[in-house]
């Protein structure tokens, strides 16, 4: 039990420092990378506003790589949807499999959105701290 409650401490610490040092429009290489583990810990026990505003500032992160990495998708969908196939063709075609691949990078990117303009929401002083 003490472990626990020593390793909660020591974890909202160290999201509370690196939320205080990064900003929150600051999208650098250097942010840290958060298991899921640690994001769903921090969104439990998260109370002050810098907490909130380091999780705001991981769901931008995967916001933008979402994005990123659907763009990506887009590009090479076009490119494969050029490819004329004949009938014989078996399915799914690669353009269908990047299609599905962007179609799947669009719905996180929008999750990670929501998800950033809650707890940006949250990290403004005049939120209700128990709203999640």
């Amino acid at each position: 039990m003490t472990q626990r409650v020593l390793a909660t401490c020591i974890l909202a610490l160290a999201f509370a420092g690196v939320g205080t040092a990064q900003g929150t429009a600051s999208h650098t290489k250097t942010a840290p990378e958060y298991t899921q583990a640690q994001v769903k810990q921090l969104a439990r026990i998260a109370r002050a506003p810098e907490q909130f505003t380091t999780l705001a500032s991981y769901f931008a992160r995967q916001h933008d790589n979402y994005l990123r990495l659907a763009a990506e998708e887009k590009k090479e969908w076009a490119q494969l949807g050029q490819n004329v196939t004949s009938m014989a063709a078996k399915y799914p075609r690669p353009a269908d499999s990047a299609r599905s691949r962007y179609e799947y990078y669009m719905a996180k990117a929008n999750e990670a959105g929501i998800l950033e303009a809650k707890y940006n929401h949250l990290a403004a002083p005049d939120a209700p701290v128990n709203a999640q």
